[in-house]
């Protein structure tokens, strides 16, 4: 399998649960504003879309949606855990968690990353995000993850979205819980490999 992702772009989730997974895959960095792979070809010949995630399996098929591709990883290796089996009501946790991650936190930072947003716009995207991790921090309480004990897809995704906040000038210490989920989340070794291959980390 090939992982198309960009350094510290939403792609680091399913980078991460790759990782955690123990699954055999390459890595090729992507430029998202240039649509290129490191190697130069065109990227939207593998997604169309032009975004990262992207994963290529080895029969040639392309997989897109952090959602989607993060299912099929915790699929391919039960063993781990990371997405409950069939018939386990935990599985439907799990994906209600990644669907909240994707709409309500992922989505909710678009204005940010877009440069002709206006400085008021981007104050009231601070404010929405600030309730959502309201939430988020009564839901996590002491943790350690997102369904308790059991680190899952949705621990990773929300890892990486959390991060953002560095970039986009939210001071995530108002929210300790969170802190301290994005502390633990970052001391596993699945994750500081990731950081590490994305040259986020030495």
């Amino acid at each position: 399998m090939k992982l198309y992702y960009a350094p510290g772009a939403c792609s680091q989730a399913p980078h991460i649960v790759l990782r955690e997974a123990r699954l055999p895959f390459d890595l090729v960095k992507t430029d998202i504003r240039a649509k290129r792979t490191e190697d130069g070809r065109d990227y939207r010949e593998v997604n169309p879309k032009g975004a990262v995630p992207a994963l290529q399996l080895d029969d040639g098929v392309v997989l897109t949606e952090n959602a989607a591709i993060l299912q099929y990883a915790g699929d391919l290796a039960p063993e781990s855990g990371l997405l409950p089996p069939l018939g386990d009501f935990d599985r439907y946790r799990v994906i209600e968690w990644l669907n909240y991650v994707a709409t309500e936190m992922h989505k909710g930072f678009g204005p940010l990353w877009n440069p002709t947003s206006t400085d008021e716009l981007k104050e009231t995207t601070r404010t929405l995000l600030g309730a959502k991790f309201d939430y988020l921090q009564q839901r996590i309480g002491d943790g350690p993850y997102l369904l308790g004990e059991r680190f899952t897809l949705p621990d990773a995704y929300l890892f990486v979205v959390l991060n953002w906040t560095r970039i986009h000038q939210i001071d995530l210490s108002r929210w300790p819980g969170l802190t301290a989920f994005v502390k633990r989340v970052a001391e596993r070794p699945a994750v500081q490999a990731t950081l590490r291959a994305e040259g986020l980390a030495k």
